[in-house]
């Protein structure tokens, strides 16, 4: 099978570009040909003899939605012009006006565009406005890319819920989450001391972009008043953030420690004793798995996409965000009963080892293959699309 996958980054430490990575190597794997359309791939897919980069680069456009709109004409051009030459094209959302037979959906923008917590609401000035508009136009162009799609894949049933909100089929949606590596994050043991971390209390962690309210770190804070035996670790930058200002006004200086923007995710993980996340919005976030995979009771909300992996034994989801008793309570539960924070750390781990980075590529790839003997059978028979059946494989939901 000749494949092509058209994104803007295949490589490790970018979120769809950890996915479009694991994709490839499983392909590669099985012996497929690659093309990546695309502006930066990992060095090891550059060595590969069964890969063939075509190049876009835009990383020097000033802003990402003239990197987004030109990397989209671009790419176009190139599948007009070389489309009979791969068997298979697998797209994310609306990064090419061309038709695409897979299309890996990892946020929906007109839902973020209804969201309370969209920053156009928030902000009424020529910034508010400028991500409205962008957030306006990729809806618009996220539509009629899902409406050339053969498959639309959902990374969470949060987003295929969404998806079919805006009118995609529920039987060309497909379900597969986003996978997360096991190894690297994994239960143990760290010295909080060498992360600045204070010994011997209970520890919460929260992780996300805090310049924004989306992530809710607000709510968190407030709880955190309600909880005085509770101490939060914060990991994300604060160059801009209201929130230090609001730990100070709360006083919670000396319980909640910003640790600022950091690389060593994983350890700080193993530090903690549980995992706070209420976002107001997510299509679905990978922190959610890592924190699991680490072995961290997990408190979050439905607005988190992702949530629905949270089950009662490894965690408590939250039916709104912004309802900071509830919040407190939930964590009180945690921070009085020793016990029952180490069974969810037992389940959390059970889960996240259900959705390994591995397990993912092998449903995508399963699904491209099942895709592709489809097509040969419909030249074969002269099928129309319209009649042509589609069999999904195992794992696909």
């Amino acid at each position: 099978m000749k494949l092509c996958i058209v994104t803007h980054q295949v490589k490790k430490g970018d979120g769809q570009g950890r996915v479009n990575y694991e994709v490839a190597k499983e392909a590669i794997r099985r012996g497929h040909e690659l093309t990546l359309l695309a502006s930066e791939i990992a060095p090891e897919l550059q060595q590969s003899n069964q890969v063939d980069w075509v190049s876009i680069s835009v990383n020097s456009l000033p802003s990402e939605f003239f990197r987004n709109f030109i990397f989209s004409q671009k790419s176009a051009d190139w599948l007009r012009k070389h489309r009979s030459q791969v068997d298979l094209v697998k797209v994310n959302g609306a990064i090419t006006k061309a038709a695409s037979d897979v299309n890996a959906v990892h946020f929906v923008h007109s839902s973020w565009l209804r969201s309370p917590a969209h920053i156009s609401r928030i902000r009424r000035d020529f910034y508010g406005f400028y991500q409205w508009l962008y957030t306006a136009l990729n809806a618009f162009w996220e539509k009629q890319a899902f409406q050339k799609a053969n498959i639309v894949i959902a990374v969470s049933q949060k987003v295929a819920q969404e998806l079919e909100t805006i009118g995609v089929p529920r039987s060309r949606i497909q379900v597969i989450v986003n996978g997360v590596d096991l190894e690297e994050f994994s239960p143990g043991t760290v010295s909080r001391q060498t992360l600045g971390l204070p010994e011997n209390v209970t520890l919460a962690l929260f992780a996300g972009d805090i310049r924004t309210p989306r992530k809710n770190l607000d709510t968190v804070l407030r709880a955190l008043v309600k909880v005085p035996n509770l101490h939060l670790a914060v990991v994300g930058s604060t160059e801009g953030s209201p929130f230090p200002q609001m730990a100070e006004a709360l006083k919670l200086n000396e319980r909640v420690h910003f640790l600022g923007y950091r690389r060593d995710i994983p350890q700080i993980m193993r530090s903690a004793d549980l995992f706070v996340f209420p976002s107001r919005y997510e299509a679905c976030t990978l922190v959610l798995l890592e924190a699991l995979a680490s072995g961290l009771p997990v408190i979050t909300a439905t607005a988190t996409g992702g949530a629905e992996l949270v089950t009662p034994e490894c965690g408590i989801v939250l039916s709104d965000s912004d309802d900071t008793d509830a919040l407190a309570a939930a964590l009180l539960s945690l921070v009085n009963d020793r016990s029952l924070m180490n069974q969810m750390s037992k389940a959390a781990r059970a889960v996240a080892e259900q959705y390994s980075w591995n397990t993912m590529a092998k449903t995508y790839v399963d699904l491209f293959e099942e895709l592709s003997k489809n097509e040969e059978h419909r030249s074969h028979t002269d099928l129309s699309p319209s009649s042509r059946p589609i069999t999904l494989p195992t794992g696909a939901t």
